[in-house]
């Protein structure tokens, strides 16, 4: 019997002898002994009684056996739900409340917090550190074989969170056919193969580090640095013995900071690829002086995975992100009417392919509003497309935050700030920022009477977001800019405070 994702990117490698992962405590992962870990944790899946099609949330530090307990997930028929670990346990509860899930993985120092959780929803709890954790122990008990059950391309394999500018949070249900059709576009088109190294340093909770770079690595038999997080000293010491790349802006000014990374540094490396958040042209032209490499840059998102890419071979475009992939449909159209737009016309992107997603976890309305019926996913992002197809993105209609590759959406932000005593209305806002792509600022007005104590507010935020979406700054205003028709002028408020 099939699974098609788990035949494609891991039963392949049951007898290869190579080495898939390096970590960060010296250890070297073969991919057969990979193979033989993601069988055990598939066996600690079916013990604690995840059965085929129910949900596993994972918040957990990334490890070798992170990565193994997704393979685990794929191979036992169960649907993976990575989550942000700098999300707060407010934000947790939210998650395994509306996903209902039979297992939640954490780090053991959150095990308590955690538990009350789980209890709330049905759920066991198993813990993972970077040293260990009960789920670690518990596998190292289980058979290093499992008969792997069947999945056909419709059957979910991820469930992956995206907020929205209003209401809740959405999870984008990610079919085996959406996560391979994808892996296998990128691998082609990027030319991996099992002669690359890659520089893992992205988070593995969303579809940049765990789809994007990992499904592929997978894919190819690619051999994979894979480090805990961004560590420019391991990154440079990694550089002259690797070839691939994949980071958000923020990894590539900072090397660019670093008078060691130059032409030498980089002579092995064979492809740089950027995602996550928009590229500044002069990074990308800094960065081409340093390194003689020009950066890839891409652009997707969590419902659609990758939807286009600068060339591999060809002109690869400063501030734009490149030509629809292969199999993927894309258009430019009136947000308004959903006509399609000539080129040269700046309208919402639209896409079309095997990569979009079956739609948001058990909200119907909110899929068929997003979702049209020709299977066209409306992204919410403006674009230009030129005459030979390559897209240019010009701004975000639901006014989305990008900061150092994570997304933060502004309401949520408010709805925080506007609850905190003092504050009358509040605005969130991203303006430009070379290092993050975007920095988060925060406008405030306060009550009448009120004296607003920016410390307060933002010790009372760092307790109820996590830290990714704290503003860098707060304004204290006497009244928010509006139009005629009382909607609040954000783009009055980042030209003010662009600098």
């Amino acid at each position: 019997m099939t699974n098609i994702l788990y035949d494609a990117l891991i039963a392949p490698h049951a007898e290869n002898a190579a080495v898939f992962l390096d970590c960060d405590d010296g250890v070297s992962l073969s991919y057969q002994d990979f193979v033989a870990r993601a069988a055990q944790m598939a066996h600690v899946l079916q013990a604690a009684g995840v059965a085929p099609g129910e949900r596993v949330v994972v918040q957990a530090p990334k490890t070798r056996d992170t990565l193994a307990l997704y393979g685990g997930a794929l191979q036992a028929g169960a649907v993976y739900l990575p989550l942000n670990t700098a999300y707060t346990q407010d934000e947790v509860r939210y998650f395994c409340e509306d996903a209902t899930p039979k297992l939640i993985v954490c780090d053991a120092k959150d095990a308590d917090q955690i538990g009350e959780i789980a209890a709330d929803v049905g759920a066991q709890v198993l813990t993972l550190t970077m040293t260990g954790g009960s789920l670690s122990a518990t596998a190292d008990a289980q058979p290093a074989q499992f008969e792997t059950v069947a999945r056909g391309p419709d059957d979910l394999a991820g469930l992956l969170y995206t907020s929205g500018t209003t209401g809740r949070s959405k999870g984008a249900m990610m079919s085996h056919k959406n996560l391979l059709s994808n892996a296998r576009s990128l691998t082609d088109l990027w030319q991996i193969t099992s002669e690359d190294r890659l520089v893992h340093a992205l988070p593995i909770f969303h579809t940049h580090g765990l789809f994007v770079a990992m499904n592929t690595s997978l894919l190819a038999g690619a051999r994979v640095r894979l480090m805990a997080q961004f560590d420019l000293e391991e990154i440079l010491g990694a550089l002259p013995q690797s070839s691939l790349m994949m980071g958000v802006p923020t990894f590539y000014t900072r090397l660019l900071g670093d008078g060691r990374f130059d032409k030498a540094l980089c002579a092995n490396m064979r492809l740089f690829i950027s995602g996550s958040a928009p590229l500044l042209a002069e990074t990308h032209q800094a960065f081409e002086a340093h390194s003689g490499h020009r950066i890839l840059e891409r652009y997707g998102m969590t419902e659609t995975n990758m939807i286009t890419s600068n060339p591999y071979d060809g002109a690869r475009v400063a501030g734009t992100v490149g030509h629809a992939l292969p199999g993927t449909e894309v258009k430019i159209t009136n947000p308004e009417t959903g006509e399609t737009l000539p080129h040269g016309e700046i309208g919402m992107i639209e896409v079309r392919g095997d990569n979009v997603f079956q739609g948001y976890w058990q909200m119907p309305e909110k899929t068929a509003e997003e979702l049209r019926e020709d299977g066209f996913f409306i992204t919410g992002d403006l674009a230009v497309m030129e005459p030979d197809g390559r897209v240019t993105i010009v701004g975000r209609a639901k006014d989305l935050i990008i900061s150092g590759g994570y997304n933060i959406y502004p309401k949520e932000v408010e709805d925080v700030l506007n609850d905190l005593e003092g504050v009358s209305e509040s605005a969130v806002y991203g303006v430009p920022h070379a290092d993050f792509g975007e920095s988060v600022i925060a406008a405030l007005v306060a009550l009448p009477g009120a004296t607003l104590d920016v410390e307060v507010i933002k010790a009372e935020v760092g307790a109820r977001l996590a830290r990714f979406k704290h503003p860098r700054q707060y304004v204290v205003m006497e009244a928010l800019p509006r139009n005629t028709m009382g909607k609040v002028q954000k783009n009055v408020l980042r030209q003010e405070h662009k600098g």
